[in-house]
């Protein structure tokens, strides 16, 4: 009896100190840092341009292509195709990713904010 006590002490210690599961990005979040962050620059409507390009079909998009939109030479000579890996960086902190970019945002240091930012983005197709 005191082995199987013994070891569902151990069972027990091992699943409360084992790291836990990686949190899912949260896309209905995303849109809430949106909405705080980047709606006074940028609109999630397609062809909605406002101080910053419309952020409509973002990912999958290359940097410095939204029509009628003027861009920095930086952004639109960047060649950077936006997909998550790109987006956190530059998310993090758009001009050390994109240098001479105009855009002002100094960036958002929370990688949870982020991340559910990111989700948010990839649903506006």
């Amino acid at each position: 009896m005191p082995a199987r006590r013994l070891l569902a002490v151990a069972a027990l210690a091992a699943l409360t100190t084992a790291p836990l599961a990686a949190r899912a990005q949260d896309a209905a979040a995303g849109e809430a840092v949106f909405k705080k962050q980047c709606a006074i620059c940028h609109s999630p409507v397609q062809g909605k341009n406002m101080i910053g390009p419309s952020l409509f079909g973002i990912v999958g998009r290359t940097a410095g292509t939204v029509p009628n939109f003027r861009y920095s030479p930086a952004n639109k000579n960047s060649g950077i195709v936006w997909d998550a890996a790109k987006l956190d960086p530059y998310l993090t902190n758009p001009k050390a990713v994109v240098p001479g970019t105009i855009m002002t945002y100094a960036g958002l240091k929370d990688a949870t904010q982020r991340a559910d930012l990111i989700a948010y983005l990839e649903t506006l197709k």
